[in-house]
């Protein structure tokens, strides 16, 4: 009977308008939570009976229609700079940690995925987001190359930065030929421990266009000169070769060692070496290139004093731990005070071919399912999945204001179905009232 059918239909809309509401409520309560992708409603019909003659009352049934794919609004957040965001359909790959054994973390087998990148690092050194999930990547090597064969949660630690023994010294400096004192440059040089030393360059005029450059360490043992070594410049311009340009070294003695070759645009380098406590410690001093215009020169100036252009070295002391960072790369760095820095893994991304297929889980995140297709885990930037936004997160693709247009649309609608609930009960109530 079509009036039962009616009841039956019109009741169907009220359970239908009642899951869009629940739909809605649940998009409001998380329109500010980082990483959200709200749930739309979909009404799907159920036909009974349809021709030409005659259409029974079906049902209707809603759906959820899930925005996954949706993109949120990126937000700078400050003061938290490690928080990351997608900008593009990838996803994090995070771990879901399961217990704890013998103080060590135990992570769940399966794999997860959110757009949740409201990262900081909890007390155990790991990467971890507002719901609790552990952010991986690829471990990297010493030489700070990412390993893709491995995907692992991200553990820093705060390890010293081993100190690493000076062995070469660049120096880029100019000697008036009217000199009137004995130049000396200072260079700094760190033994094998870590420990700073002074190394005197002491420069002596020996005749025109001649000096001759003696290296002393005041703290090494024994603490006499490590050596000598006669240098000589290019009076004048002969061909392409400047005048003023270092030409030739010569007479080395103690522990200083003469490169192999003075031909033009070869390494104006010696060696020596000094004993700090541990050991014979080898270092190279680069004056440049031989006959260009380059490192060590002699040209005129109006003070008569050695001008020092550049005096550096490669040698850095033990490092504490300074904090970390994140690159647009997705390179995972240990900073240290010392200046030196230490890449321990790399962050990926994660591409599926229907995200909105993926199974919602708590907290923002997410399960691949066969309809979603498999999880592609590749490079930054790189196969669609999109760019990795530092120091911000993305917000919940929830639009307050549809939200409530799509409310007051679901009260209507359930309203309506309530009067034709109504309607037809009174409509029977007077079918059964026909017999007296």
């Amino acid at each position: 009977m079509s009036l039962f059918g009616s009841l039956t239909a019109a009741i169907s809309g009220l359970t239908a308008q009642s899951r869009a509401l629940g739909d809605i409520s649940d998009n409001v309560a998380n329109s500010q939570t980082v990483g959200y992708k709200r749930v739309d409603t979909s009404f799907e019909s159920y036909v009974t009976q349809s021709n030409a003659e005659m259409n029974a009352p079906g049902a209707v049934v809603a759906r959820p229609d899930y925005t996954n794919s949706v993109q949120g609004t990126i937000q700078q957040v400050d003061g938290a700079p490690l928080s990351l965001a997608i900008s593009g359909q990838g996803y994090f790959s995070v771990a879901m940690a399961k217990g704890a054994q013998n103080g060590t973390s135990v992570f769940d087998e399966r794999q997860f995925f959110t757009r949740a990148g409201d990262v900081s690092v909890d007390k155990n050194g790991y990467l971890v987001n507002s719901s609790g999930y552990y952010l991986q990547g690829w471990p990297a090597d010493g030489a700070g190359n990412p390993d893709r064969t491995v995907l692992a949660p991200i553990r820093t630690n705060q390890q010293v930065f081993n100190p690493v023994a000076t062995s070469e010294i660049d120096i880029g400096a100019n000697l008036p030929p009217a000199a009137t004192t004995t130049p000396v440059i200072q260079s700094k040089i760190y033994d094998a421990l870590g420990n700073l030393h002074t190394v005197n360059l002491t420069f002596t005029k020996t005749a025109e266009n001649a000096w001759t450059l003696s290296i002393n360490a005041p703290d090494a043992t024994p603490s006499t000169t490590l050596g000598t070594v006669a240098l000589g410049f290019n009076s004048s311009n002969t061909g392409s070769i400047p005048a003023g340009t270092l030409s030739r070294m010569s007479g080395a003695t103690g522990s200083v060692t003469l490169p192999g070759s003075t031909a033009t645009g070869d390494p104006a380098a010696i060696t020596f070496s000094a004993d700090f406590g541990q050991g014979a410690q080898s270092v190279t001093l680069n004056l440049g290139q031989f006959n260009v215009a380059q490192g060590l020169t002699q040209y005129a100036n109006s003070t008569s004093e050695v001008e020092v252009r550049n005096n550096a070295q490669n040698g850095v002391p033990l490092g504490a731990y300074s904090g970390l960072s994140i690159g647009d790369n997705g390179d995972v760095t240990v900073n240290y005070d010392n200046g030196q820095s230490r890449v321990i893994a790399r962050i990926p991304l994660v591409a599926f071919s229907d995200p909105d297929k993926l199974q919602r889980l708590d907290g923002q995140a997410f399960m691949r399912t066969p309809e979603s297709g498999e999880a592609r885990v590749t490079d930054i930037a790189s196969n669609g999945v999109g760019k990795l936004v530092t120091g911000s997160v993305e917000s919940s693709n929830v639009d307050i204001a549809s939200e409530f247009t799509k409310l007051i649309v679901a009260q209507r609608a359930y309203s309506a179905n309530t009067k034709v609930v109504t309607t037809s009960d009174e409509m029977l109530q007077d079918t059964i009232n026909m017999r007296r």
